[in-house]
């Protein structure tokens, strides 16, 4: 059985939720509102997006998370 790494974004919304977007795999993402079933809802996710994607699986290199603050 092949093991992937996939870096996941995670985000909480301003309802208090728990958003985890995995870049690698288009449309997968989901979200919780614990981190705990956030994580678990992942792995289903990322389970899910892989028997559905077709071909080379993206494994890029992860190199880490820049925020920008912008005056408009």
């Amino acid at each position: 059985m092949k093991k992937y790494h996939f870096p996941v974004v995670i985000e909480q919304d301003e309802d208090g939720m728990y958003v985890g977007i995995v870049a690698d795999l288009k449309g997968c993402h989901t979200q919780a509102r614990t981190l705990s079933e956030l994580e678990k809802r992942l792995r289903e996710a990322i389970k899910l997006c892989l028997s559905l994607e077709k071909g080379r699986i993206a494994q890029n290199r992860f190199v880490g998370v820049h925020q920008l603050e912008i005056a408009v």
